[in-house]
């Protein structure tokens, strides 16, 4: 891989102020592109910028909350405005409901969570996409997970979500490829993150896939090679629970 080959190109990430979008921010930029980190902590994104920046990279963050169309609309008008591009959009931003089963999860806990895992990445790419189909480039990877392909009891909710997101971003890809855009998939299975109900301390380090592993995936993707794309990527634990 040649040096710095993401040089030029604006990377937005989203969920970057900590997890696997903090570890995917740091790792294109240390591929040399300008990357946009967005999340609702703006203390946190500040830390992850300042990391980035210390490590000779180039970051910006913009704190906001997915769940407002508003905030979507206005992000990518100030950075479209701002840089004049968008090469590369990971959805990482995402919450999760492991509190039993489906019946007794309240409307509430529901709409907050597809409105962050399905209805944000749908915005994203509306906001994003027709300056990437203008540009006849582009790259839109998702986070998704091992759970949009297994049952998972009593994290029904989560499962639909990312099984909903799958259905989404494989069939936009269908429709953005014709305009050399495309769309990816990685779907992790457990992450040493604290996402969920796990703490990132009590699980073995076979058993759980790092961050870091995770960006790297998206570092392959981002740096592909433009006649092709590889669709979908599914990340395992060497170590099952």
């Amino acid at each position: 891989m040649k040096k710095n080959p993401l040089a030029g190109q604006i990377a937005i990430i989203t969920g970057a102020s900590r997890g696997i979008g903090a570890a995917i921010a740091r790792k294109l930029a240390v591929l040399g592109a300008h990357t946009v980190l967005t999340a609702r902590d703006a203390k946190r994104l500040k830390v992850v910028v300042e990391e980035i920046a210390a490590a000779g990279g180039s970051a910006e963050s913009r704190p906001g909350d997915l769940m407002d169309p508003a905030v979507i609309e206005g992000l990518a008008a100030d950075i479209l405005r701002q840089h004049g591009r968008c090469d590369i959009l990971v959805n990482n931003a995402g919450v999760g409901w492991f509190g039993g089963p489906l019946h007794t999860m309240q409307l509430s806990d529901w709409e907050r969570l597809m409105e962050i895992n399905l209805r944000a990445p749908y915005l994203l790419l509306r906001a994003f996409a027709p300056a990437m189909v203008a540009a006849r480039r582009g790259h839109i990877i998702n986070i998704s997970s091992l759970a949009g392909r297994n049952p998972v009891p009593n994290a029904a909710a989560y499962a639909a979500s990312k099984w909903g997101l799958n259905g989404l971003m494989i069939s936009a890809a269908e429709e953005l490829r014709s305009h050399q855009v495309r769309v990816s998939l990685v779907e992790p299975g457990s992450v040493r993150t604290e996402f969920g109900s796990g703490s990132a301390t009590q699980k073995s380090p076979m058993g759980a896939i790092a961050p870091e592993d995770v960006a790297e995936i998206v570092a392959m993707l981002a740096t592909q090679a433009d006649q092709s794309f590889i669709s979908e990527v599914l990340v395992r634990p060497t170590l099952k629970k």
